[in-house]
């Protein structure tokens, strides 16, 4: 059962606001140098047709703030500047006209700077993520705790958050992110009862898009069914595309947002009559470039296949060998060969989003 989602405090990221009543949002990051411009705005456009709706590039260096003002320019969805280790580069980000700041209060240097930091975005009405790694902890705070426990996390949060509210700062976001599952979840369970800013949700250096994926899913979705969470990003070492698209999966089957085809697919047995594994794959990289939510199920026999098929925008459901009964929106049309399946599903759900 879900729980009501937590009220948070409204910030705004471009034109993308988060918290308050927003719908959870979908962010990634680019992993190309970011003074390649070139191959950042490229990359950024093809996370935009994924479904991403702010996009986050790491600052460096000098070269890299420079690269900034065209890759702003240009970017289809808002830009967050992702600093560490110098103010400078955070105070140059804010000039070339970004849209948010991501900093690690591990690393940014004294609290003189972060005020600095704080006041240069005030005054440019972008807002601030709090970033707190697991990895990256004050060493104050590792010796207090004796390690990164949640508990350090959300102290080191809140001693943050509390430098930029003193500085009379508002617009923070928070995020609590470890490598290991069950320590993010209680990190965010804890702060989300102690404040109101708006919750960032991933688990960093997830791993691979096989092991990132399943990781993202149980500790985001444990996060998001409880009602914590304002925006996610789901951190795999693959394509950041495939972090959008996990990103929005994990998102719709909670039934928090809807977006694009979503391929309901039977694990197949010997009754099947037809190739499902390849038949689903297919169909769902086929349509991977609708934008419409639209659910299509792909059954292998008569068992469960017409059932779940009348529940599908589209249905295929195998009957006999060579033969399939198709369905569109709860009624059966026709009988087809199973040969034709992937034209016939392709065709019968374009035509529906034409």
């Amino acid at each position: 059962m879900m729980t009501k989602r937590r009220k948070s405090r409204e910030i705004f990221i471009g034109k993308i606001g988060a918290g308050a009543t927003h719908p959870i949002s979908v962010q990634s990051m680019t992993n190309v140098p970011t003074d390649d411009t070139k191959s950042v705005i490229n990359q950024i456009c093809r996370l935009a047709s994924a479904g991403c709706e702010i996009a986050r590039v790491s600052v460096p260096d000098k070269n890299a703030v420079e690269a900034l003002p065209e890759i702003i320019g240009k970017s289809p969805m808002p830009v967050i500047a992702d600093i560490h280790f110098d103010y400078r580069l955070a105070l140059a980000a804010i000039d070339a006209g970004v849209h948010g700041l991501r900093i690690n209060p591990g690393n940014i240097g004294s609290r003189k700077r972060v005020e600095m930091v704080a006041k240069a975005a005030g005054e440019a009405g972008i807002p601030i993520r709090i970033g707190v790694n697991a990895g990256s902890l004050e060493k104050p705070l590792l010796e207090k705790y004796g390690g990164p426990t949640p508990r350090a996390m959300v102290e080191s949060a809140l001693n943050q958050a509390r430098i930029l509210e003193d500085c009379g700062f508002r617009a923070i976001k928070v995020s609590l992110k470890a490598s290991d599952v069950t320590s993010t979840v209680e990190a965010y369970r804890l702060i989300a009862k102690k404040c109101d800013y708006p919750l960032h949700l991933g688990i960093t250096e997830a791993g691979t898009a096989f092991t990132g994926t399943i990781k993202s899913a149980v500790g985001i979705g444990i996060l998001l069914a409880e009602g914590i969470g304002d925006t996610i990003r789901v951190s795999l070492s693959a394509d950041p595309v495939e972090e959008v698209r996990v990103g929005w999966e994990i998102l719709k089957s909670l039934g928090l947002r809807s977006r694009g085809v979503s391929v309901i697919s039977c694990p197949t047995c010997a009754r099947s009559v037809f190739d499902v594994v390849a038949v689903s794959m297919e169909i769902e990289r086929r349509l991977a470039d609708i934008v419409a939510p639209l659910k299509v199920a792909i059954m292998g026999c008569a068992v469960n296949g017409p059932g779940e098929a009348k529940l599908a925008d589209v249905g295929f459901a195998g009957l006999k060998k060579g033969k399939a009964a198709l369905y569109t929106k709860g009624k059966r049309i026709r009988t087809v060969s199973t040969n034709d399946a992937i034209e016939i599903i392709e065709e019968t759900v374009r035509k529906l989003v034409c």
